[in-house]
């Protein structure tokens, strides 16, 4: 009698353990499309020019697919599918100037946002407006070390409005996102 009881505690647990390899293998295909597309809008977003007076500024589409990943996923694969994002968009269609500010704004941007996320009392909005102000506050901290000149921060109020209206938007898309895919992939 023990030895049926174990012998259907084993297919039991070989079940579970198929199942939680089925999930990990949704979650590593799930990180791979979001990065794709957060490359795919970087590049969008690089062919279309905005008609504002103020250079520089972007709508950060590619920021819907590292807030659903960081809701989705964990902060881990945000920061593995935000620091892809960076590094395969700056090889393809940048250069090693639009890497640098990328990389400053689009990791001080995900450690603001990972902090709010875990504290709880934000919601995916709020975390995707911080994510917005402090994309643009590191990215003008890093043009202030490269240029060497602190007169470029006078430039940051304009875009830190920038920042909180894209936020917003941003955050609503990846609102919208993380709950449709949220029952694919979330945990039971």
């Amino acid at each position: 009698m023990m030895r049926l009881c174990s012998s259907g505690n084993g297919e039991e647990n070989e079940k579970k353990k198929e199942k939680q390899e089925y999930r990990k293998n949704e979650k590593i295909a799930l990180g791979g499309i979001l990065t794709a597309l957060a490359m795919i809008f970087s590049y969008i977003e690089s062919l279309i020019p905005i008609p504002l007076p103020v250079p520089g500024v972007k709508l950060g589409i590619a920021n819907i697919a590292i807030i659903s990943v960081l809701y989705l996923l964990g902060s881990g694969q945000a920061l593995l599918v935000n620091l892809l994002r960076i590094t395969l968009t700056a090889v393809l269609f940048g250069n090693f100037n639009s890497f640098l500010f990328s990389m400053a704004g689009g990791m001080l941007s995900l450690l603001v946002m990972v902090i709010l996320k875990k504290s709880g009392h934000f919601s995916i909005v709020g975390v995707s407006v911080a994510g917005g102000v402090f994309h643009n506050v590191g990215q003008i901290t890093a043009a202030v070390f490269l240029m060497d000149t602190t007169a470029i921060y006078y430039y940051l109020p304009v875009l830190l409005i920038f920042g909180i209206v894209t936020g917003i938007i941003i955050g609503l898309m990846g609102g919208y996102v993380t709950q449709r895919v949220y029952p694919v992939v979330g945990e039971e």
